[in-house]
């Protein structure tokens, strides 16, 4: 990965949108590296956590 910015950006009553490059360590220990952007789950009910699935529109998710 180059050395470029990463942006997060909370979006209320929703997910983390990550711009930029990354890693991130799944609960398998498999590293997952992104550059394009990418929505993170906030709300826990994800079926394909780490990521959104937008989850959070159906359980009524808030901060």
């Amino acid at each position: 990965m180059e050395n470029k910015l990463t942006l997060f950006k909370v979006i209320a009553g929703g997910p983390l949108k990550v711009t930029g490059p990354f890693r991130i360590k799944g609960r398998d220990g498999k590293i997952i590296e992104k550059e394009e952007p990418v929505l993170l789950c906030r709300c826990g009910h994800s079926s394909n956590k780490p990521f959104c699935d937008g989850s959070h529109k159906r359980n009524a998710f808030s901060e």
